[in-house]
């Protein structure tokens, strides 16, 4: 399972450096890579550094389980009381501008945009110096995969901090110390324009050694998932017209489906599975040392305390009660069992978590067994991707589009009912006959669940306020998070958001 897209980065990590905003590389200069664009083998090295800048763990790592789960009503912070004041913040919307877990997810998700937009400048010196036409139309192809990484990236970006700066290209320091910010509405419909370029150039999929590379339904489903979340903001009905085109699209195309069995889909046997649309990939290379090709994504969130040494983590992110209620009132047994993973428990696998763990309850869903955990200092969930988008996300938001009102995207055969329904059937819920919005959105909850999903979710259907107001959340403020004091600092046109 393991890709050329980890493998190849190995050989171009001169390209992956993360810096603060103002000052990472790619946007201020252009790296001196000795680069010979004669040659064929090296198009895909600057696509592979900007693969490899997601695996950074400012973007999927701890700060990305704080802004997106910890924040929402599905996790506590876990660990111990005291750990991490940050991460607390989080938690408890006391957070600020000086916030450290806040300003890393800014210069991290830049960082994509800077590999993104180094990669997308060395395409065209490419296509100019080869000859042969298929390697020309490769290098197109490949300009689509970096288009695609830096729409996710300006997708994030705009959720988190609502306005900020669009980089296309690489600048100076003093043009990017002059940038001013985007709206919100400006910055999605960037993301769309790169996500509908890509869609024209990238491949249906790949053959297996390249398992996990962006294909054109990865950009159609991220283009989806932009879509959905403008609707907030502009033309609604254009926006959920496109959700439902394109996830029609996805679903009519036959390539993906449910896995049967649910937890499956989280086992590292079944990386980038016919369910998988999205996944950043993770991989310990099966070695015990070496170049650091992994994320701790699931380390930070292993069990706290446990024993032997591989089977342990940080212990953040922990189940919330609301959550643990949520899944009882519904019956849940199927999501509940590969969700939770309780101490005092033993796995299937053989792996016990001791009652001598700090919390009650862990994320089950990033669960890896000790056979995996090879790495020569705990390495606990190394090999663990962190999914993205996932199949039964299509089927949701073709749903969601449908009860919106959206009358295209009909060649599937799927209605919205039976598209949900397709969902619960796959973990044993009795079909409904009817179907809300709550029900959708519930069902997102339960299918989605410490995915680093709910907690904007929350925000775009406008259910934040009400919801996470026992947990501080401050209606026309918390929607987005602040404008990190040092990007401010180094960049004196940034403008505060409101609250903060």
């Amino acid at each position: 399972m393991k890709t050329k897209i980890i493998l190849a980065v190995l050989s171009f990590t001169i390209l992956t450096g993360c810096q603060d905003f103002l000052n990472i590389r790619p946007e201020a200069t252009v790296p001196s890579t000795g680069m010979d664009y004669t040659k064929a083998e090296n198009i895909f090295l600057p696509i592979s550094a900007a693969y490899a800048s997601m695996r950074n763990d400012n973007v999927h790592g701890f700060q990305y389980i704080g802004a997106f789960e910890i924040t929402s009503d599905n996790a506590d912070k876990g660990s111990t009381p005291g750990d991490n004041p940050p991460m607390n913040e989080m938690d408890l919307f006391t957070f600020t501008s000086i916030n450290g877990l806040i300003n890393d997810l800014w210069v991290g998700n830049f960082d994509i945009v800077s590999s993104a937009n180094n990669a997308i400048y060395q395409m065209p010196k490419f296509e100019s110096a080869l000859l042969n036409a298929n390697d020309k139309a490769y290098t197109r192809q490949c300009t689509g995969e970096a288009k695609v990484i830096r729409a996710y990236a300006y997708f994030n970006l705009a959720r988190l901090f609502g306005k900020v700066p669009v980089i296309d290209k690489i600048l100076t320091s003093d043009q990017l110390a002059a940038k001013t910010q985007e709206s919100t509405d400006s910055i999605y419909r960037f993301a769309e324009k790169d996500l509908l370029e890509a869609i024209n150039v990238l491949p249906a999929s790949y053959s297996s050694q390249w398992a996990g590379r962006i294909t054109k339904y990865t950009a159609m489903a991220i283009k989806a998932k932009v879509h959905m979340y403008h609707a907030s903001f502009a033309n609604p009905v254009a926006n959920w017209d496109s959700v439902a085109s394109l996830t029609d699209r996805i679903m009519a195309s036959g390539k993906y489906d449910l896995l049967p069995d649910f937890r499956s889909e989280f086992s590292i046997d079944n990386k980038n599975s016919k369910e998988s649309l999205f996944e950043i990939e993770s991989s310990s290379l099966g070695k015990s040392n070496g170049d650091q090709t992994y994320l701790t994504y699931a380390y930070v969130q292993g069990p706290r305390g446990n024993s032997p040494g591989n089977m342990q983590g940080w212990g953040f992110c922990t189940p919330s009660n609301n959550l643990l209620n949520f899944f009882t009132t519904r019956g849940e047994t199927v999501r509940a069992a590969a969700t939770f993973l309780y101490r005092g428990t033993k796995t299937p696998e053989g792996d016990s978590i001791k009652t001598i763990c700090s919390n009650p309850v862990y994320n089950g869903k990033v669960y890896t067994p000790s056979a995996f955990n090879t790495w020569s200092y705990n390495g606990y969930g190394f090999d663990q991707d962190v999914h993205i988008i996932r199949y039964s996300d299509v089927l949701l938001m073709f749903a969601e589009a449908k009860v919106r009102g959206s009358l295209k995207g009909n060649t599937s055969g799927f209605t919205a009912l039976s598209a949900v329904n397709k969902v619960r059937e796959r973990v044993k819920l009795t079909d409904l006959n009817s179907l809300t919005l709550q029900n959708i959105w519930d069902e997102r909850r339960a299918e989605f669940a410490l995915e680093e999903d709910r907690f904007f979710d929350l925000v775009r259907t406008g259910q934040a306020a009400t919801v996470l107001a026992g947990n501080g959340f401050k209606a026309n403020k918390n929607e987005v998070f602040p404008i990190p004091n040092s990007q401010i600092q180094l960049n004196t046109n940034l403008v505060q958001n409101t609250g903060y």
